[in-house]
């Protein structure tokens, strides 16, 4: 399903975990490294299709994310020649995607680049939110980098997990540090 420009519908996917590390999928048999993503079918939302490819691509079912934000428009990224099938060239240009930002609420063990018979992945690392983009396929990167750049304000708040939250000062002129009640995780 191409629009009048030529430009497939598509959703990425940008997956927090609780320190605000982003999710990279190493595409199968291959040294780059990507979102998840993927295709908005007939009849489908941008959302429901982000949570069917969150499914198909990480095993991740709607109840182990929260939506954070999503791209406000459509961002485009074309498609070089040599990437594109002899029968689809002079139709097919790119992609237009609407990115979701997620956070995960649940432990890692709950990633599955299993999930289906067609896997996308065969590995995966949790990254720094700005990563270099050196390790993405070059026509993904401006695109990465418009969504990353668009959704970072809407990063989740950090809680402080330092346990010592104020320096005092002992009878014998000692500094110390005072430790605040310990989190249960």
């Amino acid at each position: 399903m191409l629009d009048r420009e030529g430009f497939r519908p598509n959703v990425g996917i940008i997956l927090l975990n609780q320190r605000n590390q982003v999710f990279w999928g190493k595409r199968l048999r291959t040294h780059s490294w990507q979102f998840p993503q993927g295709g908005i079918d007939r009849g489908e939302s941008p959302e429901q299709a982000m949570f069917r490819e969150l499914h198909e691509e990480v095993g991740l079912m709607p109840e182990h994310v929260r939506i954070v934000a999503r791209t406000r428009d459509w961002l485009r990224y074309e498609v070089p020649d040599r990437f594109i099938r002899r029968d689809a060239r002079g139709f097919y240009k790119g992609q237009k995607q609407i990115w979701f930002l997620l956070q995960m609420v649940v432990a890692d063990h709950h990633l599955n680049l299993r999930a289906t018979d067609h896997p996308e992945f065969d590995a995966w690392r949790w990254n720094d939110y700005w990563v270099p983009l050196d390790v993405v396929v070059e026509f993904k990167r401006e695109v990465y980098d418009m969504a990353l750049t668009e959704l970072a304000r809407f990063l989740p708040r950090q809680e402080s997990r330092n346990r010592f939250l104020r320096t005092g000062t002992s009878r014998h002129g000692e500094n110390h540090q005072v430790p605040r009640e310990q989190h249960q995780d």
